[in-house]
């Protein structure tokens, strides 16, 4: 079955690979994975990595150049930017990938910067990653603080530009405050549920609901940290719980796959979210995502409800939010 991976930090090792002076980094050390995994397109996300998170906006232009450079040589995938573009590479049998910016600290208040993502080709935008920056805050600062006068008008830009926004790391306070003036569907991409891992990247129930009622999508997430508080429990058998419940809090038509897979990062990265193996046993990278599926179907679902979790409820997305 194939697989639309709603978050992919492969922009990172891309970076990362092309500053030490290596190059066709995804024909090298990605496409392989990728194809036995069944993913066919992905979101690959714009991420300042600590520590240069000292300097988003110099970190950002490494990985823009980096994205062209590797453009330029590989042809390993093709950068789509609407829902058309998307199905004609699918037709095509090219791997489809959309850009995204997981954080915008670079900008500051710049609101005109968010322009020049759009122009560089980002559809996708998360107003933070962990940190508390000039627009909102994320899951590690204030929580008494959301999002600012200068983040409420970067909501708006953001969606009417067409832009998806994603809820994926942002605190309590700034989702509600999103979820007060969004205008359209949002999506948190790569989160897990709260009510089965009580850690704040999850999404409680209440937001699962407000997401579904905006019409969004949430995609499960495959880091252990997120499955279960027990390490003994961060396993196949739980994700599928979290999908599960998922599935009886939003209904099937709001689920799909944000796996997270960042097992490829270098340490200096990896470190600043975990010493551990980043993904579950049974889901160590994308080439397990077959496994996944074959699980899935313990729970009962059909053909086409399986293609809903795989692919279809993020093309869906796409079609009503980016175009």
């Amino acid at each position: 079955m194939k697989i639309f991976d709603a978050h992919s930090d492969i922009w990172t090792d891309v970076t990362v690979q092309r500053l030490r002076g290596g190059g066709d980094v995804l024909n090298r050390r990605h496409m392989d994975r990728l194809g036995k995994g069944g993913v066919e397109g992905s979101i690959f996300v714009i991420w300042v990595d600590p520590p240069f998170d000292a300097d988003p906006m110099a970190r950002t232009r490494d990985i823009m150049d980096a994205i062209r450079a590797e453009m330029d040589e590989s042809g390993a995938v093709t950068v789509v930017h609407s829902f058309d573009e998307m199905m004609a590479a699918r037709e095509a049998g090219k791997f489809y990938v959309f850009i995204g910016i997981e954080g915008v600290a670079a900008i500051g208040e710049d609101l005109d910067l968010i322009d020049w993502y759009y122009d560089f080709g980002c559809r996708h935008a998360g107003l933070t990653w962990n940190e508390q920056n000039a627009l909102a805050t994320g899951v590690k600062g204030d929580p008494d603080r959301g999002l600012t006068a200068a983040g409420r008008a970067a909501v708006k830009k953001i969606q009417d530009k067409h832009m998806l926004l994603d809820m994926s790391h942002i605190n309590e306070k700034s989702f509600w405050d999103v979820v007060k003036i969004a205008s359209a569907p949002i999506a948190a991409t790569h989160s897990n549920c709260r009510a089965l891992c009580d850690v704040p990247r999850n999404l409680t129930d209440d937001q699962l609901r407000a997401i579904r009622d905006l019409g969004g999508v949430v995609g499960i997430n495959s880091f252990r940290q997120f499955v279960d508080a027990d390490p003994a429990k961060q396993n196949l058998d739980h994700i599928i719980r979290h999908a599960a419940h998922m599935i009886d809090v939003m209904g099937i038509d709001h689920v799909s796959c944000g796996f997270d897979f960042f097992e490829f990062l270098e340490e200096e990265a990896m470190s600043s979210m975990t010493s551990d193996p980043p993904a579950i046993t049974g889901l160590e990278d994308c080439s397990k995502i077959p496994d996944l599926i074959q699980r899935l179907k313990g729970l009962g679902l059909n053909q086409e409800e399986l293609e809903k979790i795989a692919y279809r409820n993020f093309h869906d997305l796409i079609r009503r939010t980016i175009g």
